[in-house]
């Protein structure tokens, strides 16, 4: 069967007159009830608006792990008190976890596009049925870098996928439909403007290339198949430098998904191998998680400055 493509364009991202997230759905309107499934959560069983109308802010990361240390991290930036007695609990564990810091939600996402599109499609309408206002997502995590050092901290201002391609492209109803993966430059700057210049460790911006894999997407030569050499991998990779800062395995989804609701969105990451350098992660688990928390503090410091707390 012949390919058949049909590219949405810029200007059908949704706009809404109010704040609140208007999506490009009509069907949702005459359903009796939504049932977002992998969060354990629905409009006839909880009160969306009450449970969630005040979230400013979702933040999204890998692990159940990495996202529960970051609502931690919030409830001491955010000085965010608890009743006495209790702590913090995951509000949904079947398939992410998602705790909820005041005006913030903490969720992970999993691995790889499949995995944070499902979740994209069910939080946007979360918070469509919540009512926020001007909600922004936020992707923090972790990446390979091209030629720059580990541990250095990278905004994508903008997503490629495995081809160099501007888009997420899936396949509906038998066409391949393709969304062009557009980030926020406001939002880009206004993060990048909470950057410390104390810091021992570079913040840039730059392209991201979203894999479909962690093992030959990326060209690496330490899977289960590998059937370039390395040379083929080095050309591969030197090629991509100057052209992509980093590579990961969510940000064209996440990019089209939030561009085409419009919802601002930016993913933050760290890196935590220079590519051009080798495949395997050979830092020590303290020094990574050590890492890791370098894109929690800008985007906590970020939120901090958001919500009008001073530093």
């Amino acid at each position: 069967m012949a390919a058949k493509y049909v590219m949405k364009s810029e200007e059908e991202n949704s706009k809404s007159s109010d704040d609140s997230v208007k999506l490009p759905n009509p069907h949702l309107s005459s359903m009796g009830e939504d049932i977002l499934y992998h969060l354990e959560l629905g409009t006839k069983s909880h009160n969306l608006p009450k449970m969630f109308g005040d979230v400013k802010f979702v933040c999204m990361g890998g692990t159940p792990g990495r996202m529960k240390n970051f609502a931690h991290l919030l409830m001491d930036e955010l000085d965010y008190k608890l009743p006495v007695g209790s702590e913090i609990s995951e509000i949904t564990s079947y398939r992410f976890s998602m705790y909820k810091v005041g005006p913030v939600l903490s969720i992970s996402h999993g691995m790889g596009v499949p995995s944070i599109g499902i979740l994209l499609h069910e939080i946007i309408k979360l918070l469509y049925h919540a009512k926020a206002k001007n909600p922004v997502i936020i992707r923090i995590g972790t990446s390979g870098g091209i030629g720059i050092e580990p541990g250095t901290v990278v905004i994508s201002d903008s997503a490629v996928d495995g081809l160099g391609n501007n888009f997420y492209e899936v396949a509906v109803l038998g066409k391949k439909v393709r969304r062009p993966a557009v980030f926020n430059k406001e939002l880009i700057d206004e993060i990048k403007s909470c950057v410390d210049p104390k810091n021992p460790y570079e913040t840039i911006t730059g392209t991201t290339m979203c894999a479909n894999d962690f093992y030959e997407g990326q060209g690496r030569l330490d899977g289960a198949i590998c059937d370039h050499s390395e040379s083929d991998k080095l050309n591969y990779l030197i090629n991509l430098k100057g052209r992509v800062v980093n590579i990961e395995m969510e940000a064209t989804v996440f990019a089209a998904l939030t561009h085409r609701t419009g919802i601002k969105a930016a993913i933050v990451c760290v890196t935590f191998v220079d590519r051009l350098l080798g495949d395997q992660l050979t830092s020590t688990k303290e020094q990574m998680e050590d890492w890791q928390k370098r894109p929690q503090k800008l985007v906590a410091a970020y939120i901090k400055r958001s919500l009008g707390k001073s530093y």
